[in-house]
């Protein structure tokens, strides 16, 4: 799973690419880690919501990567959600399935664990690039519950992702931005469809970078 990404790019940068407006976002690119704020594309339609809505043009904006869970799944001190496998749970539900909740998720990079070890016995980290988009977008979707907040959606591990140990991978988007506009305003018949393993072929696999180890939550 998914536990730290990097986006190398500002939000001028960002913006531009994704064909959004930057407004104020700060970002400068680094690291993205569990409960950091990280600039996110929405379709611009967090205060008109409702099919009947008109256009808007789309938006760069801070939220914070990690859902709140439900009070019943704390058990204790929670810890946020970072990405979705079950999109027919309750809990996603309402959301996937209004397209104003869906949301791009810029990055240039993301870890995954191996199945291998180091000669210390702590497990690798590989990083994983699209070689055919160096700024790329996950899928993801937000929440406005405590906190803005966002996940990511994830699907079956392509085999780059397999051979490394991973069971799933977060859902990459293709280059092409008609597919962006589909997983942004489509219906979730059309938009589900995008939820497919990257192809092996346009991703590469880059040395392991030292970072600190997070312990997410994922539903």
């Amino acid at each position: 799973m998914t536990v730290l990404y990097r986006l190398d790019a500002d939000a001028v940068a960002i913006a531009r690419t994704f064909g959004a407006a930057a407004g104020e976002d700060p970002w400068a690119g680094g690291y993205l880690a569990p409960a950091s704020f990280a600039p996110v594309v929405t379709a611009g339609r967090e205060f008109i919501a409702g099919p009947g809505a008109p256009r808007q043009p789309r938006r760069l904006v801070p939220r914070l990567w990690g859902v709140p869970p439900p009070p019943s799944a704390w058990g204790g001190e929670p810890h946020g959600v970072l990405s979705v496998r079950n999109t027919d749970s309750p809990f996603w539900v309402g959301n996937l399935r209004n397209p104003e909740f869906r949301c791009l998720a810029p990055a240039t990079a993301f870890m995954e664990w191996s199945k291998d070890t180091d000669s210390r016995g702590r497990r690798r980290r590989h990083w994983f690039s699209a070689s055919d988009q160096p700024l790329f977008a996950f899928a993801g979707v937000w929440k406005d519950s405590e906190v803005p907040s966002f996940a990511l959606l994830t699907c079956a591990p392509n085999a780059l992702l397999r051979d490394a140990g991973c069971d799933a991978m977060p859902a990459l988007l293709p280059a092409d931005p008609r597919a962006q506009d589909l997983w942004l305003r489509a219906g979730w018949d059309h938009a589900k469809t995008l939820l497919e393993p990257y192809p092996s072929s346009l991703m590469r696999l880059s040395p392991e970078e030292r970072s600190r180890p997070c312990r997410p939550r994922e539903s």
